[in-house]
């Protein structure tokens, strides 16, 4: 589809492995020496970071036995994230090439890779067999996708009977006006957000049930706060960070971001949902 080759172009960056292993070069880590942790501030594609991952997926009662879908997997980092702290098996799925080939790679760094599966596709049309997973999750993925009712149709599709879903995405709170660009779109063209009933009325039509619904703006606030205190304390970014990944344009999307979430235009909102 052309709509979904364009948010993958959006996300391109053209040498993100080797930028990441000159970045931790500068920690002083090398490929056989990096950690899970020490690859956080850039695998954490998200608000909030690593913190943000572990208290949404721990509401997700994952157990060891468990096979677990990340839909819009990015570079792994929750992938990991589940391998490393359930044991789980974990397959991702995600739209850019480039993501999924560096994240396999980092996979690799940490031997992680025998517990871990991620490849190129679409979240909408996923190539798994009905009831394949016992449960799943996405970390700011729907922002990229307009149509929320096959999404959470194809999501049901493959996860088992009983499965818990797990939500975290960027959602409209209001009819506030955006100032782009954002970390997820650089312009409206690939913009989707959508209003948390929405996704709980997708979620519902598709046959899921929604249990909890958390927004988590303090949180966001108080996280980014902090990450610039650190920041300036340390007179610039660290070696590794978001940065990486959205090189020059990284201060004005976060700015835009985090201005939004202040003017409670946009919130990142936590939505948990199971199939029966």
């Amino acid at each position: 589809m052309l709509y979904e080759k364009a948010v993958s172009e959006s996300y391109f960056h053209g040498n993100l492995l080797e930028a990441i292993q000159a970045s931790i070069g500068k920690l002083g880590k090398t490929t056989e020496s990096i950690t899970v942790e020490d690859l956080g501030p850039v695998d954490e594609f998200h608000i909030s970071g690593r913190s943000a991952t572990k208290s949404f997926l721990d509401q997700l009662n994952f157990s060891k036995q468990d096979h677990i879908l990340d839909v819009g997997c990015g570079l792994g980092c929750a992938t990991r994230f589940v391998a490393d702290n359930y044991g789980c098996r974990v397959t991702g799925i995600d739209l850019s090439q480039e993501y999924t080939e560096t994240g396999k790679a980092l996979s690799n760094w940490v031997k992680l890779d025998k517990q871990i599966t991620l490849q190129q596709g679409s979240a909408i049309s996923m190539p798994f067999e009905d009831e394949t997973f016992d449960g799943g999750y996405m970390l700011h993925v729907g922002m990229n996708i307009e149509d929320k009712a096959m999404l959470f149709t194809e999501i049901y599709r493959v996860l088992r009977p009983g499965a818990t879903f797990g939500v975290y995405d960027i959602m409209r709170q209001n009819g506030g006006e955006l100032t782009f660009p954002y970390p997820w779109a650089t312009d409206k063209s690939t913009n989707k957000l959508a209003t948390p009933d929405q996704y709980k009325k997708a979620l519902s039509d598709a046959g899921l049930e929604v249990s909890s619904e958390n927004n988590r703006s303090e949180f966001a606030v108080e996280f980014f706060k902090q990450m610039r205190a650190k920041t300036e304390a340390n007179g610039g970014p660290a070696p590794l960070g978001l940065h990486t990944l959205m090189k020059e344009s990284t201060p004005i999307k976060l700015k835009n971001m985090l201005d939004s979430i202040a003017a409670g235009t946009i919130a990142p909102v936590e939505i948990i949902a199971k199939k029966q």
